[in-house]
């Protein structure tokens, strides 16, 4: 008994059928890939925050324990990068304008931070700022 050839189905797949699978591919990884990296920044972002409220906090507390003065506190006071662990810095974190009733603590990115993602600030009163303007980005969302 003899077996025809022609009458078996072809196995794999066509070069159509593969062409796309790839396009599909691209297009959802034209997608997640900016997403990814939007996140990313933003965690950092929210990392550097979380930094400067450790850092305004511990200056309040250099306030309680001098005279109720903020005159002569220094970066000494805080971490002044984020991480904060010594690995690559993303923000760089510095106080200034440091008189007996103000100081402005500042973290600037840098590193792998985009500098367009713009400083974050806080002063004495607890005035947030970021990019000029008078907010913090909560939550990932641009005030």
């Amino acid at each position: 008994m003899s077996v025809n050839k022609l009458s078996q189905t072809p196995k794999g797949f066509s070069l159509i059928e593969l062409m796309i699978v790839v396009a599909a591919v691209a297009i959802l990884a034209a997608i997640a890939i900016p997403s990814y990296q939007n996140q990313v920044i933003r965690s950092k972002r929210a990392d550097a925050m979380g930094a400067v409220l450790a850092a305004s906090q511990a200056v309040e507390r250099f306030k309680a324990n001098n005279n109720f003065s903020y005159t002569g506190a220094s970066n000494a006071l805080f971490s002044t990068q984020v991480p904060a662990d010594g690995g690559t810095a993303y923000y760089n974190v510095a106080i200034s304008n440091v008189t007996a009733s103000t100081y402005t603590i500042t973290a600037t990115p840098t590193g792998s931070q985009p500098s367009s993602d713009g400083t974050i600030t806080i002063d004495q009163a607890g005035n947030k700022g970021w990019k000029g303007k008078t907010c913090w980005p909560e939550s990932g969302s641009t005030c």
